[in-house]
């Protein structure tokens, strides 16, 4: 529902407007079409209502299944633009709906991490790698900046500090032929983590923390 995705976003911009010191720097990196992969670190539930309004295409995105919860709230994130992905694996179900969405110039947004940080990074998961073998989309980097005290679902009606969203440039990995091993693609995880570890403060970065 495009109706749903377009109101949340301008009662996220309002509240944000309203409760907290928020800026979005580098939106001019955001590619204006083709299929795009969005990857972000992870603090807090409302880290994808943040990613909505800072990125100016339409985002689908692949959330934990378990947060598919009864008839309302289930049917609340697949109109938003969520799809139900188990934490431990990516099945093919998950990986055929993936490629079609992207093959018609979709945005997907993921975060590599698979659950939430303590605002330290921590290892990404190889299935964001897999996707963009599977697909050959660009990659845009996202450091979201400041949401790590709003743990409550319900802070993302009443948003507070400063929380920047910063936006690097789109980047593309190398595209294998035949079976890609797991530490070739653990390889291009730390590729794109550290893209996105660069977005960030120091204090942020976690295991890509520059040695």
């Amino acid at each position: 529902m495009p109706f749903l995705y377009r109101t949340c976003n301008v009662l996220q911009k309002a509240t944000l407007k309203m409760f907290c010191d928020f800026e979005i720097i580098g939106r001019e990196n955001v590619p204006p079409f083709g299929p795009l992969v969005v990857v972000a670190n992870h603090m807090s539930y409302i880290d994808p209502s943040i990613l909505s309004v800072s990125i100016n295409r339409r985002l689908t995105y692949l959330a934990k299944d378990s947060l598919f919860r009864g008839f309302f709230l289930s049917t609340l994130l697949r109109s938003y633009g969520a799809y139900p992905i188990s934490r431990t694996r990516m099945d093919l179900k998950t990986l055929k709906w993936v490629k079609n969405h992207l093959a018609q110039d979709g945005t997907l947004a993921v975060f590599p991490e698979g659950t939430r940080n303590n605002g330290s990074m921590i290892a990404g998961k190889n299935g964001t790698a897999r996707i963009i073998q599977m697909t050959g989309a660009t990659i845009l980097p996202v450091g979201i900046i400041g949401t790590c005290e709003l743990q409550n679902l319900f802070r993302v009606v009443n948003p507070t500090g400063k929380i920047r969203v910063k936006i690097g440039l789109p980047f593309s990995l190398p595209l294998l032929e035949g079976k890609v091993d797991k530490p070739i693609l653990k390889s291009m995880t730390d590729m794109i983590m550290e893209r996105i570890a660069i977005l960030l403060p120091d204090e942020y970065r976690g295991v890509y923390a520059q040695k």
